[in-house]
C-alpha cells in the first residue's frame, strides 16, 4: 500500500497515527492516511509563518514565475493525480460529457495558469498638488484553506493560488475523505515553492477546528456545509480572522414555457449531474413551465436512461458511485420521503448495485416544494421536476429557501429570462446554463450560502487588507 506524509516547512513528514481512506467504488482500503496532530499543525503554522517574509517580499512576477512552473509540474503528474482522484473520489476518469477526474485536473491546472496571470497594482485616489493619495493591497499573512470530498483537487486550488499570488503563505486541511491528491500535489509543490509557503496537514475535524482558531491563522478559506461553516465562524471570531465561506447550496433552474427544449436538454442534464450531483453550484432544482414540462421530462429521461453508472476505473463508466456511505444515505432518504409522498420517478430511484456506494442517476416529477427531495440539497444524482404555471410563483420558490448559491432561467428571449434572472436571489446567474466557473468571473454565495468571493480580481483582493498612503507634497 502506497504510503503518504504531511508536508510541513519543504518537508514530508511522517505521524504516528494514521486513518483508512475508502475506495467508494468497492468499498475496500486505498491507503492509511497520515493523520496530524495539532502539535504537527502547530509546526505547519510556523513554517508557514516563518516564510512568510520572504515570500511576500517578492514581486507578482517572482510569485508568478514560481506559480506557473507548479502547474507544468503538476501537468507531467497528470494521469497519476487522475488515478488518485478515481480512486478516492469515485468520479470516472473520462466520464459523461469528459467532466470526470480529467476535467477536475484540467480545471485545476487552467486556474493556475489564469490566476497566476493577474496582478493587484496600486489604485490612485488622487493626485494633485496638494497630495497624492494611493491605495494599496497587502498580503494578510498565514491563510488556512478546508476544502470538501467533491473536488479535492480543483478546491484546493481555487483556495491556494490566489492567497500565494498576492503573497500570503498557506497551510491546508483536505477532507478526510478525499486527502490523498491533495498530499500528492503537496509533495509536488514542495520541490517548486520555497519551504514553508504551502503547506498540508491531514486530519479529522479537530484538526479543522484548531485552524479556525489558530492565533496565527489571518484568514480561513472555507468550502462546505452551511452548518461546519457556522462552527468556523464562531470559532473564528476569537481571533478576528477574516473569511471566505462558500457553503451549501439548492440552485434552481426556471425553465419558460418559451424555451427550445431540445437545445437545452442535454445541457439541464449535464449541469443537474456534474460530478454525480455532488456540486455545491449543480442544478438541483428544475421547476419547469407546465406547457414544456412533458417534452422536457421525455428528454432527459431518455439521456438518462442511456448513461452507465459503475467503477470510474471502467473506460465505459458514465458515473461512479456516490463519495461516501452517509452522502449515499441521504439520497436514499430524500429519494424515499418523495415516494412516500406520491412522487413520480422516471427513472432509477433504487439501488441495483451495492459493492460500491451507487445510486443510478434518478429523475422525479409530480413533486412540490416542501418535499424533502425539493426543499433540501441532495448533493447526489437525484433531481425534482416541479412544474409550474405562473413565472411569479415560480420564482418565489426558487427564492423561498435560506441559500442562494446559484440559480438560472432557461428562455429564447434573453432579455426577459435575463429580467426573471435578476430577481433570483443568489450569487451568481446563468441565463441558459448553469454551474459554469470560470479563473475571471466572481463566485460567492448570498444568505445561508456563505460570504465572500472568490475568482477573478474580486477574489483576489479578499486575501490582501488596504493600506491608504497619502503623500503631501509640501
Amino acid at each position: 500500500m502506497e504510503s503518504f506524509n504531511l508536508i510541513i516547512g519543504g518537508k514530508s513528514v511522517a505521524t504516528t497515527d494514521c486513518f483508512d481512506v475508502i475506495n467508494p467504488a468497492d468499498k475496500s482500503v486505498i491507503a492509511c492516511c497520515p493523520k496530524a496532530s495539532v502539535a504537527q499543525l502547530d509546526e505547519a503554522v510556523a513554517a508557514a509563518k516563518a516564510a512568510f517574509p520572504s515570500w511576500s517580499a517578492l514581486t507578482y512576477a517572482e510569485r508568478r514565475d514560481h506559480l506557473m512552473q507548479l502547474a507544468d509540474a503538476v501537468e507531467t503528474r497528470a494521469d497519476m493525480l487522475m488515478t488518485m482522484l478515481t480512486k478516492e473520489q469515485g468520479k470516472p476518469k473520462k466520464g459523461f460529457a469528459d467532466l470526470g477526474a480529467g476535467f477536475e485536473l484540467g480545471g485545476a491546472l487552467a486556474w493556475i495558469r489564469a490566476t497566476a496571470s493577474m496582478a493587484l497594482e496600486p489604485e490612485t485616489i488622487q493626485d494633485n498638488d496638494l497630495a497624492r493619495i494611493e491605495l494599496h493591497r497587502k498580503p494578510l499573512g498565514v491563510v488556512g484553506s478546508i476544502t470538501p470530498w467533491n473536488y479535492p483537487l480543483l478546491i484546493g486550488i481555487w483556495h491556494i493560488i490566489p492567497a500565494l499570488l498576492t503573497g500570503n503563505t498557506v497551510v491546508m486541511k483536505p477532507s478526510e475523505m478525499t486527502p490523498l491528491t491533495v498530499l500528492c500535489f503537496g509533495e509536488i509543490a514542495k520541490d517548486i515553492l520555497p519551504a514553508g509557503v504551502l503547506n498540508v496537514v491531514t486530519g479529522k475535524g479537530d484538526i479543522g477546528a484548531a485552524m479556525s482558531a489558530h492565533v496565527d491563522i489571518q484568514k480561513i478559506v472555507f468550502t462546505g456545509s452551511t452548518p461546519t461553516g457556522k462552527a468556523i465562524m464562531k470559532s473564528a471570531a476569537v481571533t478576528l480572522k477574516r473569511l471566505t465561506l462558500e457553503l451549501g447550496g439548492n440552485d434552481a433552474g426556471i425553465v419558460l414555457a418559451d424555451a427550445d427544449i431540445e437545445a437545452i436538454a442535454g445541457k439541464i442534464f449535464a449541469t443537474s449531474f456534474i460530478n454525480n450531483g455532488q456540486t455545491c453550484a449543480a442544478l438541483k432544482r428544475l421547476y419547469v413551465h407546465e406547457s414544456v414540462h412533458d417534452e422536457l421530462c421525455a428528454a432527459l429521461t431518455t439521456i438518462a436512461k442511456s448513461m452507465k453508472t459503475g467503477n470510474g476505473l471502467d473506460e465505459d463508466t458514465d458515473f461512479g458511485p456516490l463519495q461516501n456511505e452517509a452522502q449515499l444515505n441521504i439520497v436514499k432518504a430524500l429519494a424515499q420521503d418523495a415516494k412516500e409522498r406520491g412522487a413520480n420517478f422516471l427513472c432509477g430511484g433504487e439501488v441495483v448495485d451495492e459493492t460500491g456506494y451507487f445510486y443510478p442517476i434518478t429523475l422525479v416529477n409530480n413533486i412540490n416544494d416542501g418535499a424533502r427531495l425539493v426543499d433540501e440539497e441532495q448533493f447526489g444524482p437525484i433531481l425534482p421536476i416541479i412544474k409550474f404555471s405562473d413565472i411569479e410563483e415560480a420564482i418565489a420558490s426558487a427564492n423561498r429557501l435560506s441559500v442562494g448559491l446559484g440559480g438560472s432561467v432557461w428562455s429564447t428571449d434573453i432579455e426577459k429570462a435575463q429580467s426573471i434572472g435578476s430577481r433570483l436571489d443568489c450569487g451568481t446567474v446563468w441565463i441558459n446554463n448553469h454551474a459554469m466557473v470560470q479563473p475571471d468571473a466572481p463566485f460567492g454565495g448570498v444568505k445561508d450560502s456563505g460570504f465572500g468571493i472568490e475568482f477573478g480580481e474580486a477574489g483576489l483582493k479578499e486575501f490582501t487588507s488596504i493600506q491608504t498612503m497619502q503623500v503631501f507634497k509640501s
